[in-house]
């Protein structure tokens, strides 16, 4: 007889119901509470930083195996915290783009011309997400992949090339919950929230990627590391920032201060890895779109005639 699952937080399988998730984690002040949270996770009390992990596993499958250090002098520094090295293995075949960060995957697939899902039958338009129409047709018919941070995963992310940061477009905005239960509710959700758009060409072949960091509910904040600020709510600098920033595949290019969103766009030229699709989970530096000949389908070595 098989062993019985085990049996998940209380707190947790109570959050599992969609309509009470969506109620507590978006029917509040979010700005304000997003406020606080930034505020008081930056606490450093040895007593508020344990006390605070562990209301925190009430509501989460946090797991701190993997973390580099072991204990942490605030609840921020455990949100934000770096792994062991060796942790995640980056796939180091040049024609794939490995996934930036630990997450589960959401929509994803071809573009329909310039329109993506962030749920099934909740499509949104790139133009109303990136802002800029040149940007917006250098990706058309291209693929895209969702990528949802929840609460208790790794919240760094990293390069899915070669690659070199060209410019980064900043967008202040809302903070909804962007888990399943408000993508499915909320029109538009991601051209709603706070987010940077990252513009990014990869080496060798220059080809654009798109990297667009999502900020939600209790995260707000981003980090870049080619910025000597930070971006959130109260950031005052100009929308559009130039870069000139390059990293190798696998390298740390920021954090979010809680869970929260990645989406990634590409060209035509590529497709989504095998095992890439709607609920998968997937760790950073795991195979995530690879290249794909001009038919569309992998290159076959020739075929030997008599």
């Amino acid at each position: 007889m098989k062993n019985p699952p085990p049996r998940r937080p209380s707190a947790t399988r109570i959050l599992d119901q969609e309509d009470l998730n969506f109620l507590l984690t978006n029917r509040v002040p979010r700005a304000l509470l997003t406020r606080f949270m930034g505020w008081f996770s930056k606490i450093e009390h040895p007593l508020v930083a344990a006390l605070s992990i562990r209301i925190w596993r009430l509501f989460a499958d946090l797991d701190l195996s993997e973390a580099r250090e072991r204990e942490f002098r605030s609840m921020h520094a455990c949100f934000t915290r770096e792994l062991k090295p060796g942790a995640r293995t980056i796939d180091t075949d040049p024609t794939v783009l490995c996934s930036p960060c630990d997450a589960i995957v959401g929509a994803c697939g071809p573009l329909d011309g310039i329109t993506a899902l962030q749920a099934k039958g909740a499509p949104y338009p790139l133009t109303d997400l990136l802002g800029d129409a040149g940007h917006v047709e250098a990706c058309r018919a291209g693929h895209y992949v969702t990528l949802r941070l929840k609460s208790s995963m790794y919240h760094r992310f990293h390069a899915p090339a070669d690659l070199r940061v060209e410019h980064v477009t900043y967008f202040s905005g809302d903070t909804w919950n962007v888990n399943p239960a408000a993508l499915k509710r909320v029109e538009k959700l991601f051209c709603k929230n706070e987010r940077a758009v990252i513009k990014a060409r990869l080496e060798g072949s220059g080809a654009l990627l798109t990297l667009v960091p999502v900020a939600a509910i209790l995260v707000a904040s981003i980090r870049l590391h080619w910025l000597d600020t930070l971006l959130h709510a109260g950031y005052r600098g100009p929308p559009q920032i130039p870069a000139h920033a390059s990293f190798a595949k696998g390298q740390e290019m920021g954090w979010f201060e809680h869970g929260s969103t990645i989406i990634v766009f590409v060209p035509p030229g590529f497709a989504l890895c095998p095992g890439v699709e709607d609920g998968s989970p997937i760790r950073m530096g795991q195979a995530l779109l690879r290249r794909i000949d001009e038919t569309g389908s992998p290159l076959e070595p020739p075929r030997l005639t008599a």
